[in-house]
This record gives structure tokens, C-alpha cells and sequence, in this order.
């Protein structure tokens, strides 16, 4: 968990010090940081895109690039991560890692996605059946009777 983290906040951008009087920044939600000190507020990068997006309705991700400094790698990486969402008007949109279907946003479409997770919870459920199993639950032929008994004591 932790390194997932850290490679987080390397990715987005995390600012942690205050470039205006050098306080701590504190995480403020939706990308937004404010400094205890002073109160200056800043972004990491998605929320940078977040603005840009909010006041440039349909903006492409090379208009974003270019106008904020964010790489189009890191707004594909939020768009896959369901951070933000292609426009219902956008002419390019994303692809299902599994069927090819155009999706605004994630990795997989609704149908592959419920196939995904059915087929984790199945795997799942079994794997905890061989550990119960493994438990010593499956024994035969030693149903009441003793596994231990104590002879010379």
C-alpha cells in the first residue's frame, strides 16, 4: 500500500510545502492543498486538470498539456484510473482492455467489469476453501477419534 502511495505522488505531482511562505500543505480534497501558515492554496496535477476542465468545457488532452504542463500520460493514467471522464461529445474516447468497446472512462466496459469481478469473487472463494480444507477439515477416517492421546503420562 505504501509504495502504491508514493508512486501516487510522484505521478500527480504532490506538492507538501507551501511556495509562498514554505508552511505544510494539507490535503484539502480533489487535488486541492492549503498551507496551515498562510492559507495559499495549491493543486497537484489533477487537480490543476480539474480546474482547466471545469472553466474549458471539451478541452483535449494536448489543450490541457499545453496550457497547464501536465502530461497527456498522466491525464490517460486518470482517465483509466475513473478520475475524469471523456465528454459525451468528444469524438475519441477509451477501449475496454478486454472486448475493444468505447468507454468514457476505466479500463473495462460495465459488462466486462462484472465479468472481472465475478470470476475474482469465484477464485476467491475457492482459495478460501483450500485453506479450510487445508486446516486439517478434510481429514477421513477420523471422525471421533483421538489425534493425540497420552500414554505414559
Amino acid at each position: 500500500m505504501r509504495t502504491n502511495r508514493l508512486l501516487l505522488e510522484d505521478q500527480y505531482n504532490i506538492p507538501r510545502v507551501c511556495k509562498k511562505c514554505g508552511g505544510v500543505l494539507v490535503f484539502k480534497g480533489v487535488g486541492e492543498y492549503c498551507c496551515e501558515d498562510c492559507g495559499e492554496l495549491d493543486y497537484d496535477d489533477y487537480g490543476k486538470v480539474r480546474l482547466y476542465i471545469e472553466e474549458h468545457k471539451g478541452a483535449t488532452a494536448a489543450q490541457i498539456e499545453s496550457a497547464i504542463g501536465v502530461s497527456q500520460r498522466s491525464i490517460r493514467h486518470m482517465l483509466k484510473e475513473g478520475r475524469l471522464e471523456v465528454a459525451k461529445d468528444s469524438r475519441t474516447f477509451l477501449r475496454c482492455e478486454v472486448c475493444g468497446k468505447s468507454i468514457r472512462s476505466g479500463q473495462y466496459c460495465p459488462e466486462c467489469e462484472i465479468t472481472i469481478h465475478r470470476n475474482l469473487e469465484a477464485e476467491q472463494r475457492a482459495q478460501i476453501k483450500r485453506n479450510i480444507q487445508g486446516a486439517g477439515m478434510a481429514q477421513k477416517g477420523e471422525e471421533g477419534q483421538r489425534r493425540f492421546r497420552r500414554e505414559n503420562f
